[in-house]
């Protein structure tokens, strides 16, 4: 008698830890949810300000990046504008539409 009462015992508590591991991943799913979805919030959040901030430090840094650098472009752009003026020089007026 006394070991179908330890058995008794022994599945009683087995239900109950069950029940509560369940209810306990069911808590953890849910405020998991909620944590995913202000995490998510608080990312875009901080991803807008982000944002902002490398748009407002390009404001500052390119100006100041391309004088730097104007003195290396020099040869590229001359010869753009060489490639540039040959194309428009040789290249034939476009013929008038003519209206019917």
């Amino acid at each position: 008698m006394i070991e179908l009462g330890l058995l008794v015992l022994v599945v009683f508590v087995g239900a109950f830890w069950l029940i509560a591991a369940l209810i306990g991943g069911l808590f953890k799913l849910v405020f998991g949810f909620f944590g995913v979805m202000l995490g998510a919030f608080g990312a875009m959040f901080g991803g807008m300000f982000a944002l902002f901030g490398i748009g407002l430090a390009a404001l500052v840094v390119v100006p100041i990046l391309a004088i730097a650098l104007l003195p290396l472009l020099i040869p590229v752009l001359g010869l753009a504008l060489l490639v540039w003026l040959i194309v428009h020089v040789t290249r034939k007026p476009a013929p008038a539409p003519v209206k019917m």
